[in-house]
């Protein structure tokens, strides 16, 4: 089904209290090409130093993870499947006293686990598993040594970036209470990234500002009234309402992707707590230039290249902003899972009015416009990058920006470079 809609009428489709650009959106519902939100585990195990994602499901999702995370013979990775077996499945065996089992052996051979998180995927939803309340009772078996917390990594009606907002969606109701001010960058960050945010934060003076996922489970990110918050990324819409329900201020501001946006973001921190122009200036003026003449070395291979973006990751607006303002890219059509017209009021803004914007996905459709246009570049699912590179069109795996640090002004120059090398290979192969 395809529909043409204008973004006020998509009550439905994510957040629209707020106006959005007078613009037309192409809303198609169809046949999808995602991932699995499982994966987002990928990157949330290696946030989390001490927490544990227990997967309750089927072998394939264990095959699935194994897969994705490349895991060797030797690694001890801090995730697992409970696999349910058929006789879980034919009732035969009871299938919470058999997860009781597995969480006691698990939490007897990883002592250093302080938070567990068991994950509900398309089988143990098909079944109807309670994990949540189950998830009550090994909490109270095993408080205070491990927290112990439910969410869902279900592929069966989201994206695979949906699984990071499920889980820190989860998160929110453990966090301390508080009245004091802070702010808090929400969404998982590369250590770098965020260790570079934190200088900038101290150099302009902000604080206290923590990071939620912590790196450690017993560093809890107090949240109150006078909470203000930055979203570090597009897709955290649930945990970003239940932040607002505790009394938590969302900063609205562009993603710190590119020196456009990175700017913008630091800005809305900086304007909530006071700071002056002059020591904005003076704090960013030195990594913006850095970031400004990282970029310049990729507009003879960018400038004038057109983009044709496939929903997958939710990142495709923030990045067509980038690409387009930065680096002189043309944009055939910008595709995002969903549209959360509120947290992309000022992308959207930024974008050129003639630019096609799709939300939801009909692949078939898409693939024939993708086609019709023959983009210099498609951003796209690793299911569609095989086949499109067979017709001669050159991609870009959009789960390789979800994997790579890619925010704030010391890897714009990496992230135009993700953009670049595409068509530098093409351009190689073609001599």
């Amino acid at each position: 089904m395809t529909q043409l809609i204008p973004p006020l009428a998509q009550k439905a489709l994510g957040d629209c209290a707020a106006p959005a650009p007078a613009r037309v959106v192409l809303r198609e519902r169809g046949q999808r090409e995602v991932f699995c939100g499982l994966t987002s585990i990928m990157w949330l195990h290696r946030k989390m130093q001490d927490a544990f994602f227990l997967i309750v499901g089927s072998r394939t999702c264990a095959h699935l993870m194994q897969s994705a995370a490349g895991v060797m013979i030797f690694a001890e990775p801090r995730f697992a499947t409970a696999i349910i077996e058929e006789r879980d499945l034919a009732g035969m065996a009871d299938i919470n006293e058999e997860l009781n089992k597995t969480v006691s052996r698990l939490l007897e051979r990883r002592p250093e686990i302080k938070l567990l998180f068991l994950v509900g995927s398309c089988p143990s939803e098909v079944i109807k598993l309670d994990l949540g309340r189950a998830a009550e009772r090994l909490s109270m078996t095993y408080a205070p040594r491990v927290r112990i917390l439910n969410y869902s990594g279900s592929g069966i009606e989201t994206t695979f970036t949906q699984g990071e907002d499920a889980c820190l969606t989860a998160m929110v109701p453990e966090l301390p209470a508080t009245d004091d001010a802070g702010l808090v960058v929400v969404g998982a960050l590369a250590d770098v990234v965020e260790d570079q945010f934190a200088r900038i934060f101290e150099a302009l003076g902000i604080g206290p500002v923590h990071f939620l996922p912590s790196r450690k489970a017993g560093t809890m990110v107090p949240v109150g009234p006078n909470t203000k918050f930055l979203l570090a990324q597009p897709w955290l819409r649930d945990t970003a309402r239940t932040l607002e329900a505790r009394g938590a201020t969302h900063l609205p501001a562009l993603f710190p992707l590119g020196a456009e946006g990175t700017t913008s973001w630091l800005k809305a921190a900086a304007d909530a707590f006071g700071v002056s122009a002059e020591r904005f200036h003076a704090v960013t003026e030195m990594p913006r230039a850095r970031a400004t003449r990282a970029l310049a070395r990729y507009n003879d291979t960018l400038a004038g290249k057109s983009l044709f973006c496939f929903p997958d990751s939710q990142l495709e607006i923030p990045l067509a902003r980038f690409l387009s303002r930065e680096l002189g890219m043309t944009l055939e059509e910008v595709g995002t899972p969903y549209l959360h017209s509120v947290h992309m009021a000022d992308e959207l803004a930024l974008l050129p009015a003639d630019v096609r914007l799709s939300e939801g996905q009909d692949v078939d459709l898409q693939l024939d416009r993708c086609r019709e246009a023959r983009p210099d570049i498609t951003l796209c699912g690793l299911g569609l990058a095989n086949p499109l590179e067979d017709e001669g069109l050159t991609t870009k795996w959009s789960i390789e920006l979800v994997f790579t640090p890619i925010q704030g002004y010391e890897q714009c120059g990496d992230l135009a470079e993700l953009f670049a090398r595409p068509l530098i290979r093409r351009t190689r192969l073609a001599v």
